[in-house]
């Protein structure tokens, strides 16, 4: 609101009353001009103009009237906030200088060194190195583990392109395997690749999305085949197996605390392990030089760490620094609090999703206790027309004009999509399981912060793009609202 209140309270906290009272007959008449009305000062007892301009209702709600349909006005890759401790932390942090982690008298004085113990704590590992970010982690996993240049790595076909980066980033080669409906690994093909592949002796499973394998059986399966289970968790922090948190079945795992995980820092992540030798040459390669190995609470074991740190192990200077530990170190608190409230509107989303003709969300296996930060849902190629791309284009066109964003993991410039990471070679057989599935996946974000009437909103426009693409209607209005991406 703008105009003459100044600092009459009384005034400001009327017309404070008539905005939001006011605000829902605004918007649904789609008044965008700038609106006056009188407020009356008991003080005064006069009556003073006061101007609201319709932008200021934005942040009252969330959706916008838009003739028959509604349109999201809120960010959907909105993060998880730091918390006000997170950020005070941080604070301290910067006001110190002190932002090196090693910079600092002893290990209790260190915010890393602190975030690495609660970490382990927290997900039941032994060890934990922070670094700057899970693709860091998994290139460490991969060295760690004795990769070589030229070495062939297995991995998912369907992951984020930072996991078969990491592949090639340690000089390996990466071999895919298929994928399901419910976007995990195909034990049957992993099993195929691993014949195929005899030299092929290590194999980073990805929990893409939360999605959790059936990794009782492919550790029995990597076991008996003597190749080595690693693990990107980097999407899963959070995710239960049986009761117990992800990263446990492989010798190694890696986490992510970038901004659209339930850890944020921006960017960050987590190397894990059970295993001293392991940790000890992590440490080493992510810069714990000299005698820095003593301002860790996760210490190896000494033998451990004289053979790492004799000198043959290179610094890659991967550290986590002090600022990113203080923002992390309160949201691990919370991470099981959010888990319920992020699941609780999964649930009824996903089922109102199922409803819809063409659609399908998949379940996740029994033993997994999800996080919903997200889903994830099919559509049957009848459903998109006669040509899968146009249609599955034309849907995506009409969520964003509306205000949602959706992302399909097969699109042409997804980052997901296994066909545009030209930087390592592209699989013989073309996976051509995993390519249909990810031409009709389709991927939405549900934030922390939404309202429910957010998530009406988003069903309403999914419910709409696909009834319209169905009916053979392909045109995309232009869009009707501007919203941050």
């Amino acid at each position: 609101r703008r105009g003459e209140s100044g600092d009459d309270p009384a005034l400001r906290a009327h017309v404070g009353l008539l905005t939001v009272a006011q605000s829902s007959s605004f918007l649904a008449s789609n008044d965008l001009q700038t609106t006056s009305f009188l407020a009356a000062s008991e003080d005064s007892k006069k009556k003073k103009m006061v101007k609201v301009y319709s932008l200021l209702f934005v942040p009252v709600i969330s959706a916008l009237s838009a003739g028959s349909s509604r349109s999201l006005r809120k960010n959907i890759k909105m993060p998880d906030p730091v918390p006000p401790a997170g950020v005070a932390g941080a604070v301290r942090a910067m006001e110190s200088g002190r932002l090196f982690r090693y910079n600092v008298a002893s290990k209790e004085a260190s915010e890393v060194s602190k975030v690495e113990k609660e970490f382990a704590d927290f997900t039941g590992h032994k060890f934990a190195l922070g670094l700057n970010s899970c693709g860091s982690a998994i290139f460490l996993m991969l060295k760690c583990a004795g990769v070589n240049f030229g070495d062939e790595v297995l991995t998912n076909g369907f992951t984020f392109t930072a996991v078969p980066s990491a592949i090639v980033h340690a000089g390996a080669k990466p071999v895919y395997v298929e994928t399901t409906p419910g976007y995990i690994v195909d034990v049957g093909d992993l099993e195929k690749k691993i014949d195929a592949h005899p030299n092929c002796k290590y194999f980073v499973v990805s929990h893409m999305r939360g999605k959790i394998a059936a990794m009782d059986d492919i550790k029995a399966l990597c076991e008996a085949k003597g190749v080595l289970l690693l693990e990107d968790c980097a999407h899963s922090l959070g995710v239960l197996w049986n009761g117990g948190h992800t990263g446990h079945h492989g010798a190694m795992a890696a986490f992510s605390s970038q901004s659209y995980k339930m850890l944020n820092s921006g960017e960050g992540g987590f190397f894990v392990t059970d295993d001293d030798f392991a940790h000890a040459k992590a440490m080493a390669y992510a810069g714990a030089y000299e005698v820095l190995a003593d301002k860790h609470e996760c210490r190896p074991c000494d033998a451990a760490l004289a053979e790492a740190m004799d000198g043959s192990i290179p610094n890659f200077s991967l550290r986590m620094h002090e600022a990113t530990a203080a923002m992390l170190r309160p949201q691990i608190l919370t991470i099981e609090k959010r888990r319920a409230e992020y699941n609780e509107r999964y649930y009824r989303i996903a089922d109102q999703l199922r409803a819809l003709p063409g659609v399908s969300v998949e379940e996740q296996l029994p033993e997994v206790t999800i996080v919903g930060d997200s889903v994830q849902f099919n559509v049957e190629a009848a459903a998109l027309g006669a040509d899968l791309d146009e249609g599955a284009n034309a849907f995506l066109a009409k969520c964003e004009a509306r205000g949602l964003p959706v992302e399909r993991f097969g699109a042409a410039t997804n980052a997901r999509n296994f066909k545009n990471w030209k930087y390592a070679s592209q699989p013989l057989c073309g996976l051509p399981v995993t390519a249909d599935i990810i031409a009709r996946a389709f991927d939405v974000r549900l934030p922390l912060l939404f309202d429910e009437e957010d998530f009406e909103v988003m069903l309403e426009i999914i419910s709409d793009s696909l009834a319209e693409v169905a009916a053979g209607d392909l045109a995309v209005k232009e869009a009707e609202v501007a919203y941050a991406r």
